[in-house]
């Protein structure tokens, strides 16, 4: 799990603001685009769930390899 460490600025005597380094703000980053990865592959596997397969070993067979 990811540790952030924030510093948190207050405006008004109320939490405002949640200021993180850059190495943190990089490593949310990539973790938010591995979830959108994610779940546009699993988008895609429900899409395709009813698809005809075919085995590697036809796929090979009619491929001539």
């Amino acid at each position: 799990m990811l540790s952030l460490h924030p510093n948190i600025l207050e405006k008004d005597g109320k939490k405002a603001f949640a200021i993180i380094s850059y190495d943190e703000f990089l490593k949310i980053q990539e973790i938010l685009e591995d979830y959108e990865d994610l779940a546009t592959l699993r988008k895609a596997k429900f899409k395709e769930s009813d698809s005809m397969t075919v085995s590697l070993e036809h796929a090979k067979k009619e491929l001539g390899l």
